[in-house]
């Protein structure tokens, strides 16, 4: 079933994922692949003729990466992202999942869904999926420069989403410095560790660059910039390693080539275990409803697994607990009792 955009609002049922269909690498009909695996009920936002099988309304226009955010989602009502976004601040989508470019998808959650009263700024937290199981790194590029306090949120806001979606209690949590003693870090690193100290929160002190993929914590607290640096430098030293055991091997002949077919199948488990698409993607933590941001380059698996991490923390009143953490520990600004659902 196909809507136009500019239609009357939807008749969705309950629990619907609004996916905006535009910007990732394989196309809308790939994303559309993706909503059909996920087994979801999923509103497609994106170009109906290219788009089928599943409930789409027409939004041909995409927002690139190459144009302010901000701007362009205010004059772009028609586009995608802002239309899916729209549909989840009007209450009718329950969560929000986009595989285009990060600014945009920002910009037009922040603008309509909106951040929970109380909270300072919303932040990208990323999965790292690791050996010992996945950490979550926040904030991953939502944030270039933070304050004390809102590096105080962002634990709090990591610790909760760990505890409601991924069932980890009390949460370890560390603060990404240049060392692990108390006093070592930028001078707003180390009002947040002696406020995160005081706090009611697992915090374990300062982590180190190192510690990220031993996973030495359960969630990593950092500023933006750091975060998306931090996460790149793992990415692309995965896939390095990756790249240059394999050439090893087929350079080496027979005998390391036999050696490569005998641990073939647990390298390709851990692979599985450790491949960025079968954590679903960042989370933009903060906002009054899930928003999920999947990597541009992600199959058609991947854009399932993001659609089910937004089921995942609508079931699991992500949102609501991340208030509930925030309120009990004192770390809202002056709000009333209750804002989750202000307007």
């Amino acid at each position: 079933m196909t809507s136009k955009g500019d239609t009357a609002p939807l008749c969705n049922p309950p629990g619907v994922i609004a996916l905006d269909a535009n910007g990732a690498d394989g196309g809308p009909a790939m994303v559309a692949e993706g909503a059909r695996l996920s087994g979801e009920s999923v509103t497609l936002f994106g170009p109906a003729e290219e788009l089928s099988g599943v409930h789409v309304v027409d939004a041909p226009m995409r927002i690139s990466g190459d144009q302010e955010p901000v701007r362009a989602v205010r004059a772009r009502p028609e586009a995608s992202i802002v239309q899916a976004a729209k549909a989840v601040a009007e209450g009718r989508a329950d969560a929000l999942v986009s595989a285009g470019s990060t600014g945009p998808t920002l910009a037009a959650a922040t603008l309509n869904v909106k951040r929970i009263r109380g909270v300072h700024r919303p932040a990208l937290a990323a999965l790292l999926p690791l050996p010992s199981g996945p950490a979550l790194l926040l904030d991953a590029g939502a944030n270039v420069e933070v304050r004390p306090e809102h590096l105080v949120q962002f634990a709090y806001m990591g610790s909760a989403f760990m505890e409601s979606v991924h069932g980890i209690a009390r949460p370890r949590v560390g603060l990404l410095s240049v060392g692990e003693e108390p006093g070592k870090g930028t001078p707003d690193v180390i009002a947040a560790g002696e406020r995160l100290r005081a706090s009611n929160l697992n915090f374990t002190g300062n982590v180190e660059g190192f510690d990220l993929p031993a996973g030495g914590a359960d969630v990593v607290v950092t500023d933006g910039f750091t975060g998306n640096v931090a996460l790149k430098v793992m990415e692309g030293t995965s896939r390095t390693v990756r790249e240059a055991i394999r050439d090893a091997v087929r350079a080496g002949g027979p005998l390391p080539a036999a050696g490569g077919l005998l641990i073939r199948g647990a390298v390709g488990r851990l692979r599985r275990q450790l491949d960025p698409e079968a954590a679903g993607g960042a989370i933009l933590l903060g906002l009054r409803k899930p928003v999920i941001v999947a990597h541009g380059s992600f199959g058609a698996q991947g854009i399932a697994n993001a659609v089910a991490l937004a089921r995942r923390a609508v079931d699991e009143r992500m949102v609501e607990r991340t208030h509930a953490a925030l309120e009990a520990g004192g770390a809202l600004r002056s709000a009333p009792a209750g804002s989750v659902a202000d307007r």
